[in-house]
């Protein structure tokens, strides 16, 4: 005979005043958590009570029921009442619907209530808000109403873009919140549904794994071409921009890349018809150039354009306001907002004061160019007044070249110790009443002595001695004019191809504007150039020294021409000047690194950086995607390959590296030893120059 089942009894549910309800002890909710009793009290107001509270009855000692009744659990409501109830929006007695329960543990009934309580789905919200939305709300009204900010709707919203597949995947516990919003980077499904199907192959699921793969190719809004065009000019031609709201994407990317091309190239071709309406003999237009471009041109100087009256006065006013600001908080812990925003305004007006529009000679402008680019900030960048060697004057003869003439050849001609004389002397000039000019020879050995003796007292001078270098060097770079000087000393400076992405670096563009700031301090003629330096103090002069000095450093590997002593010296001036590649800007990246050595040494790379299990995770990928992974791996760490390296150190602080298993990190060679093994590595593995795999990984 078969037992029946016995049935369950559900507790009655009464309405009881409020002013009837007390909070239990047996309550173990402690730490305040979710949203706020104020919130709670609005939604009340807004939607009434969604849910009863659950009560037990208050007895005496004797056991005997007191008409009180005490609240276990839902505490919060109860407290969101009785908020309502000070700020008189809800009356004491107003009946309170409740659930009593006389059986059972109390503090049991409060475990039940907060741990059986499962929290909503991110995709169920999500789908309440759509809901909420095609009903009319705003965005602004449902965070309003639900008590989170607009961003959390907009991000739950989001999701909407998201191919159902992949929703269906996330719905089964397939694949994380962080993954799913990855996804929404794109709203093309069946991109997405394409990279889910390589992430299931891959062994990085890591969400920043998949934005990479779903903007592979795209522009990015802080490159320079897209800043050069700008953003919205770019929506508005019909371009589509790739945005992530569940972090930060420094303006998205911008993924129609052609159009992009197109935008830039014609609005360079506008700008290129201003600067060449200048008049200049040629303009050249690119995005961007190799470093060196302008090498063996001569540039011409200019007059920058003097400041008018009303100018001066308001330059004078920007200073004395910057001043009087800079004096009154310099013991300021903190600005004040306004005054940190008046202060930066400041500093943009007096800096357009110093940046001076330069004006050129009409037939200079005839005879010389100008380069039009892109600069890194994504500002155009107009290089002006550039002169190709085709495209100089003939240099007029000099006056009396009777004596000068024969001077030079005899000087050409040049001796063992330097000293010059004449190769076939000339006959003597006849004895006349006259006072006659001097002979070629005898200038020739006058000169001779008068060169030995400059040469005697200028090593007992080092302060003239070094004007005297700073000055020809100065003649060489910034006049092109070495002639206007008797020391015989040259500088060269090493060309770098074109190289991409060498311009456009941290370094070259420091070094420009030092240049350009250095070019405006001299004076515009090269006669000019031996009293200014003169005038010049010590830290000037060695200032520009420095400059001129460091444009002739030569550390550039080249295969034919071997030069481990010139490559030493290179360690040994690294030394000396502290050098730190990371520092100054450099970053390893599949274009300039990874791609282009073996898969041996990006893991090497990947080891010494960040550890020797983080090289093994992606130790099965093919190079192509090692390269890419490697460059994600490497993005926040300051690790150089060992040509970059300054002698001696290690690639990183062994407490940057996670340990490896034996807890040690891989040393580093600096000096020779580095570089030789670096050149020899590249012979070995020429093979691995081809393009790489890109298979999917």
């Amino acid at each position: 005979m078969a037992t029946a089942v016995q049935k369950i009894t559900l507790s009655p549910s009464r309405d009881i005043p409020f002013n009837k309800l007390v909070l239990s002890q047996s309550n173990i909710r402690r730490v305040k958590a979710g949203v706020s009793i104020e919130e709670l009290a609005e939604d009340i107001v807004r939607r009434g009570l969604l849910q009863g509270l659950s009560v037990r009855p208050v007895f005496d000692q004797a056991g005997a029921e007191t008409g009180m009744f005490e609240i276990p659990a839902r505490g919060r409501r109860y407290r969101a009442l009785e908020l309502l109830v000070k700020q008189k929006r809800f009356a004491k007695t107003a009946p309170v619907p409740c659930i009593v329960r006389d059986s059972g543990i109390a503090e049991e009934d409060s475990l039940a209530e907060n741990v059986q309580r499962a929290p909503l789905h991110p995709l169920d919200q999500f789908r309440a808000f759509l809901a909420l939305r095609e009903k009319g709300q705003s965005e602004e009204e449902i965070a309003a109403a639900f008590f989170v900010s607009v961003n959390v709707v907009k991000q739950r919203l989001k999701l909407a873009s998201i191919s159902p597949v992949l929703l269906d995947v996330y719905a089964e516990d397939d694949m994380t919140l962080d993954q799913l919003m990855a996804f929404t980077v794109s709203s093309d499904h069946e991109r997405q549904e394409q990279v889910f199907e390589r992430l299931k192959v891959s062994y990085d699921k890591q969400p920043y794994a998949i934005r990479r793969m779903l903007t592979e190719g795209a522009v990015r809004a802080a490159d320079k071409r897209a800043q050069f065009i700008g953003v919205d000019a770019y929506l508005a031609a019909g371009g589509t921009v790739l945005r992530d709201l569940f972090q930060g994407d420094d303006g998205g990317w911008l993924q129609d890349v052609a159009l992009v091309d197109q935008m830039v190239a014609d609005k360079l071709k506008v700008e290129s018809q201003t600067i060449a309406a200048e008049g200049w003999k040629w303009v050249e237009v690119a995005p961007g150039f190799p470093y060196g471009h302008a090498f063996g041109l001569r540039q011409l100087r200019g007059e920058i354009v003097a400041l008018t009256a009303e100018e001066e006065a308001t330059r004078d006013a920007l200073r004395a306001e910057f001043d009087r600001l800079s004096d009154d908080y310099q013991d300021a812990d903190e600005l004040p907002d306004e005054v940190d925003e008046r202060l930066s305004e400041l500093e943009t007006g007096l800096e357009a004061f110093e940046t001076r529009p330069v004006v050129f000679d009409a037939a200079e402008i005839a005879l010389a160019g100008a380069f039009i680019s892109i600069g890194p900030d994504g500002q155009l960048r107009v290089e002006r007044g550039y002169v190709r060697p085709e495209d100089e004057l003939a240099v007029e003869p000099e006056a009396n070249p009777a004596n000068v003439s024969e001077t030079e050849r005899a000087m050409a001609a040049g001796s063992e110790d330097g000293i010059v004389t004449s190769a076939e002397p000339t006959a003597e000039p006849e004895e006349d009443d006259g006072l006659s000019p001097i002979s070629d020879r005898l200038m020739t050995e006058l000169t001779s002595h008068r060169t030995l003796g400059l040469r005697q007292a200028l090593g007992e001078r080092p302060d003239v001695a070094f004007l005297a270098a700073l000055h020809v060097l100065a003649l060489k770079t910034f006049y092109h004019y070495g002639s206007d000087s008797c020391l015989e000393l040259d500088l060269k400076s090493v060309s770098f191809g074109t190289q991409a992405g060498l311009n456009d670096s941290a370094s070259a563009e420091a070094i420009r504007a030092r240049h350009e700031s250095w070019a405006k301090a001299l004076p515009n003629e090269s006669a000019d150039l031996w009293g200014a330096l003169r005038e010049w103090d010590g830290d000037s002069q060695a200032g520009l020294f420095a400059h001129i000095v460091s444009l002739s450093v030569n550390a550039v590997y080249e295969p034919w021409n071997r030069r481990p002593r010139a490559f030493a010296h290179a360690d040994q001036l690294a030394q000396a000047v502290d050098l730190d590649m990371a520092a100054a800007g450099w970053k390893p990246s599949v274009d300039n690194y990874l791609s282009r050595v073996t898969k041996a040494r990006i893991l090497q790379a990947v080891a010494e950086a960040k550890g020797q299990r983080a090289a093994d995770r992606i130790e099965h990928l093919k190079k192509g995607g090692m390269a890419k992974e490697a460059e994600m791996l490497l993005a926040d760490t300051a690790w150089p390959p060992e040509p970059l390296r300054a002698p001696g150190k290690p690639a990183l602080d062994t407490s940057e590296a996670e340990a490896t298993p034996t807890g040690e990190q891989t040393p580093a060679d600096g000096g020779e030893t580095a570089m030789a093994e670096c050149i020899t590595s590249n012979d070995n593995d020429a093979a691995d120059d081809a393009p790489p795999d890109v298979a999917a990984e």
